[in-house]
């Protein structure tokens, strides 16, 4: 490719010496850097998965319960423990909270799917539904600067932070930046900083962590527009509410958002070894 580039300019400015020399020895470098710049920023690296951290190393829960499976509003509660032998505690008072306008569905999580959960009733992506069932909470996000106040790992917003829900991208379901990626493939996206107040403050939910294809993206926990106003699938609640849970939140207590119709909250709590409700 190199020795076309210079070959056709040598034709191109084979009447002028003067010309010529310029172009090969000025403007020709710096067209060569900017095309290899190009090229290397498209290549796609091979980024290795996560680690799983399972549900029973957790030292942290946000429990959600809802009145059942088409409920969008429901009632959250954090739960500590000192160690994974020890008894979940609860921590602070319950606040109410806002889900999908089209309730819950199943999703792939920490947790084993029931045997009964058929393909039909598993989160898809643009149901309006949020995720049932256990996931970690692995890092934060918001229009602030980091502060002590914050363990987990955090993001600022930035003009071109997006996230990604077109199931076609490899950076599908991933917050990126547009400017940083290199490799550009989606064309559809939540612009963040664009989503205000409602991700001022947030925290990133491990839904679909294998990040499938149409298994759904961009599910949060952050603040509500109000108590009525239900979410695409994200978990909403009062500003203050989210800033006590990002506050108490630590990435080394391997947090967790627990996530259930309070049914099968009840159905899974032994099995599971989920808090217990008040």
């Amino acid at each position: 490719m190199v020795e076309n580039l210079r070959l056709a300019f040598s034709l191109f400015f084979a009447g002028n010496n003067f010309l010529k020399n310029f172009m090969l020895k000025c403007v020709f470098p710096i067209l060569l850097f900017f095309l290899c710049a190009s090229l290397f920023a498209q290549v796609k690296k091979v980024v290795p998965p996560k680690s799983v951290i399972p549900y029973s190393e957790s030292l942290q829960a946000v429990v959600v319960t809802t009145k059942d499976w088409s409920a969008v509003q429901g009632e959250a509660q954090m739960f500590e423990r000192a160690n994974d032998k020890s008894k979940w505690k609860a921590v602070g008072k319950s606040f109410p909270v806002a889900v999908g306008k089209n309730g819950m569905a199943w999703s792939d999580g920490l947790n084993e799917l029931p045997s009964d959960t058929g393909r039909l009733l598993l989160k898809t992506e643009g149901d309006g539904k949020s995720p049932a069932g256990i996931f970690g909470l692995s890092s934060a996000f918001g229009t602030i600067e980091k502060s002590d106040k914050i363990n987990l790992p955090y993001a600022k917003l930035e003009q071109w932070t997006e996230c990604v829900d077109d199931v076609k991208s490899s950076h599908y379901n991933k917050i990126v930046n547009r400017m940083q990626v290199g490799n550009f493939d989606w064309k559809s996206s939540e612009k963040m900083l664009e989503i205000k107040p409602q991700y001022d403050l947030g925290v990133f939910v491990e839904h679909n962590a294998e990040r499938q294809a149409g298994g759904g993206s961009c599910i949060f926990l952050h603040i509500w527009k109000d108590v009525n106003t239900a979410t695409a699938g994200c978990t909403a609640m009062a500003r203050e509410d989210m800033e006590t849970i990002l506050y108490r939140l630590d990435a080394k207590k391997n947090p967790v958002l627990i996530q259930l119709p309070l049914e099968d909250y009840k159905k899974f709590q032994t099995t599971w070894k989920l808090p217990k409700l008040k």
